[in-house]
C-alpha cells in the first residue's frame, strides 16, 4: 500500500477515534486498518496509538507523526487546488456546510456572503448555527468557526483573528441608573447574563490592588442562552451586559453601547479559528472559502475591533 494511502488511513483513525470508524469511512475491514497501522509502527519503531477496549488515542510520537502527515498531505492537496483553481473559479460547485457561533455568523459572515457568492455563483452554502462543538463526521461539517483554544487534535485550525469580551451598557440605562465605577458596583445594577448551561456566566475583571484577574458573580432579572437576546435587551436599556467584541463592535463604534469599567476590563484576547478536518481540504469549495476568510479577516487588526 502506498505512503499516501497509509497517511490517509492513519489520519482517518485520528479523526474518528477508532479503527472501526476509520474502516467504515474508508470501506475497509477493521483488521486491515489495524494491520496497516501496525505496519507503520513497525517501520517507525514506535507506537503511534495507545489502544484500549474503549478508546484509541495518539501517543507523543503519534502526535509528531500526525503533524508530519498533515504537512505532507496538505502540500499535495495545495498543489492540486492551485491547478484546479487556475482553470476557473466558476468550476466551484456543490454544497459547503459551515458551522458557526450564531453571533459570528450574523455579524461577521453574513455581511461578507454577497461578495463570496458573487465570486462563486454555482456554490450552495448551508449554515448550521450553535454554540456547541459539532460532530464533523456525523453532521458532515466542512468548516466550523469557533472561539477559544484548540482542543481537538483531529482538527486543523486557521486563525482568523482575536476578540475580547467587553462589559457595556446603553446610554439610556446609564442615564437612568448611573455608571458603575468599580466591579463591586455591579452588585447594585441589573446585569444581563447567560443561563447556567452557557459557560460565560462569571465575569473576569482585574483586581484594582493586585492587578490579578478575578471572576465575579453578577445578577439581574433576565438571562438567556442566546447572546443575541442579551444584546437586544442591552440596546433597550434594560441592563449591563458582557459580550464578545465581534458581536458588539458596531454598537461600540456607533455609541449605542458604552464600554464600562475600562481599567478593570480583562483584555485577554480569545482566538477565533476556522476549523476543518484535513481531508476536507481536498474539496476546492472548502479551500476557496478558507482563502476568502483569510482575505476578509487576515489583517493586522480584526475588522470587529472596537476603539
Amino acid at each position: 500500500m502506498d505512503r499516501f494511502r497509509e497517511l490517509t488511513v492513519f489520519l482517518r483513525v485520528v479523526e474518528t477515534g477508532s479503527f472501526s470508524g476509520a474502516a467504515r469511512d474508508l470501506a475497509l475491514n477493521p483488521s486491515t486498518v489495524s494491520k496497516l497501522i501496525s505496519r507503520i509502527e513497525e517501520r517507525l519503531g514506535t507506537r503511534l496509538f495507545a489502544r484500549s477496549s474503549r478508546i484509541v488515542r495518539l501517543t507523543t510520537d503519534g502526535e509528531v507523526f500526525r503533524a508530519g502527515a498533515l504537512r505532507a498531505l496538505e502540500a499535495l492537496e495545495e498543489t492540486e487546488m492551485e491547478i484546479a483553481s487556475a482553470r476557473s473559479s466558476t468550476s466551484v460547485k456543490g454544497t459547503l456546510r459551515i458551522h458557526s457561533l450564531p453571533a459570528f455568523a450574523r455579524y461577521q459572515l453574513a455581511p461578507r456572503m454577497p461578495a463570496f457568492l458573487a465570486r462563486y455563483p454555482d456554490l450552495h452554502v448551508e449554515f448550521l448555527l450553535s454554540n456547541e462543538t459539532p460532530n464533523f463526521i456525523e453532521q458532515k461539517i466542512d468548516i466550523s468557526i469557533q472561539s477559544g483554544a484548540l482542543v481537538d487534535s483531529a482538527l486543523i485550525g486557521r486563525k482568523l483573528g482575536t476578540s475580547r469580551w467587553v462589559i457595556c451598557a446603553a446610554p439610556s440605562y446609564l442615564a437612568a441608573h448611573g455608571t458603575p465605577v468599580t466591579p463591586a458596583d455591579l452588585k447594585d445594577h441589573n446585569c444581563l447574563n447567560f443561563t447556567p448551561e452557557i459557560p460565560f456566566r462569571e465575569w473576569p475583571v482585574i483586581d484594582g490592588e493586585t492587578r490579578n484577574t478575578t471572576r465575579i458573580t453578577v445578577s439581574g432579572n433576565i438571562s438567556s442562552n442566546h447572546g443575541e437576546m442579551l444584546l437586544d435587551l442591552a440596546r433597550l436599556g434594560i441592563g449591563i451586559v458582557r459580550l464578545a467584541e465581534f458581536h458588539i463592535g458596531d454598537d461600540l463604534r456607533k455609541g449605542s453601547l458604552v464600554p464600562l469599567l475600562r481599567e478593570y476590563q480583562n483584555d485577554e484576547e480569545e482566538p477565533i479559528h476556522a476549523l476543518y478536518l484535513h481531508r476536507r481540504l481536498t474539496h476546492i469549495r472548502v479551500r476557496t472559502f478558507l482563502d476568502f476568510l483569510e482575505e476578509s479577516f487576515g489583517k493586522e487588526q480584526a475588522p470587529w475591533a472596537a476603539p
